[in-house]
């Protein structure tokens, strides 16, 4: 099964290339609202998304015939924070995690540099995140990856 998930990312990767959703300069176009089709992408995504999430919420379960439950996520003062910092640094880079391994994949070497700051962001997070608890009301952190 994990094979579809990389035949699945593979394709999800070579649609956000070829659509130029990856593209340094057109994800700056967006942030500076000289190029807005970035903004429709993402309105389609969503149009195509919700139904499909409906519908495993209705069915409860997957193709494969597991068990799911989407739960909802807290909110919290860290919600706004941490998408604040989220979009700086995607305006920033010019990519968000995903694009940042289409770039790669693409061979732009710049990326690497984004993926090195995502993984040491990421990592920073970890281990301060028991001291931002109390001052952001941030929830417990769950440990593991589950049943994976």
């Amino acid at each position: 099964m994990r094979a579809v998930y990389v035949v699945l990312g593979t394709i999800f990767g070579f649609i956000l290339s070829r659509s130029g959703a990856a593209d340094y300069d057109f994800i700056q176009g967006m942030f500076l609202f000289t190029n807005l089709q970035l903004y429709g992408i993402m309105g389609a995504a969503v149009l195509v998304g919700a139904p499909g999430i409906w519908l495993i919420k209705q069915r409860g379960r997957t193709l494969a015939g597991r068990k799911i439950e989407i739960e909802l996520k807290p909110l919290h003062r860290g919600n706004i924070t941490g998408g604040v910092l989220f979009g700086i640094g995607w305006s920033l880079a010019g990519m968000c995690p995903g694009p940042i391994l289409v770039n790669i994949g693409e061979g732009k070497i710049y990326a690497l540099a984004a993926f090195a700051g995502a993984l040491a962001g990421a990592g920073v997070f970890g281990t301060v995140y028991q001291r931002l608890q109390r001052p952001f009301a941030l929830p417990a952190l769950k440990v593991g990856t589950g049943e994976g």
